[in-house]
């Protein structure tokens, strides 16, 4: 109860540090300081937003960006997921897979987008191609470690009560793992956006990165921040997702 009482004014308290630097920043921009073409000031990026709001340009672009990461993340979970537990539950998976794999997640992957318009043009593609490759391989690397990193001991235990193989992965070694792979989950959510924001300079005429880009060539500061602001919440609630379904299934640990 005391814990719970000590938590409840520290979060209250994290709210401080933003609203003080939104505060300066709207000083600065008031006083001159921080010009106008450099950055907008808080009160004209609300004004903006509520414009793009009010005329429907920030929904249609929000709508695209949004599916371009669904379906680029709907590929690389089943890339990564299917390799990782290839390499994970088999010895040789791991002895032909696991190689390549490392030596491809080593390359940063926002150097592949020259690749991926050569490949696949400049149409949407090359976009979900980038979403695809930045899932992929935190979801790979975490659970085939999780899956590694399973308890001997209650493999051991299983297979004397009778279990199968099969089995005893469906019930212990599958498990084991699921917390190590929310944790790739999370990782691999916020690396789609990333991806996303990147992908979409890509002769993108439509999206978020479309709406920033326009913005730029008009050296509408006010809008650019709009448009990362958007991207920003928008990882934060995927995240915050990915936190409420860990805290449903994994229950089961202390706390």
């Amino acid at each position: 109860m005391t814990l719970s009482l000590v938590r409840k004014p520290a979060r209250q308290l994290r709210w401080i540090s933003p609203v003080a630097l939104v505060l300066l920043w709207q000083l600065a921009s008031s006083t001159g300081v921080l010009p106008p073409e450099k950055l907008a000031s808080p009160l004209t990026v609300a004004q903006s937003a509520g414009e793009l709001i009010a005329d429907g340009q920030l929904l249609d672009a929000f709508t695209v960006s949004l599916g371009r990461v669904f379906f680029g993340f709907l590929i690389g979970a089943a890339v990564g997921g299917a390799s990782g537990l290839v390499s994970g539950l088999s010895r040789w998976g791991e002895t032909l897979l696991d190689p390549p794999v490392q030596m491809l997640r080593t390359l940063p992957h926002l150097g592949l987008i020259p690749l991926f318009i050569l490949w696949f043009g400049i149409g949407e593609e090359p976009k979900l191609a980038l979403v695809a490759s930045g899932v992929a391989f935190p979801l790979y690397l975490n659970l085939h470690a999780g899956i590694r990193q399973t308890d001997p001991g209650l493999v051991e235990a299983a297979r004397v009560l009778g279990y199968s193989r099969f089995e005893r992965v469906v019930h212990v070694v599958l498990p084991s793992a699921v917390p190590q792979t929310l944790v790739g989950l999370r990782i691999a959510l916020g690396t789609a956006w990333l991806s996303l924001i990147v992908g979409e300079q890509i002769n993108a005429d439509a999206g978020l990165g479309f709406l920033i880009n326009n913005a730029r060539e008009f050296l509408r500061t006010d809008v650019v921040v709009v448009g990362l602001v958007v991207y920003a919440l928008l990882g934060l609630t995927t995240d915050a997702l990915v936190r409420v379904l860990e805290r449903r299934i994994l229950r089961w640990r202390t706390r």
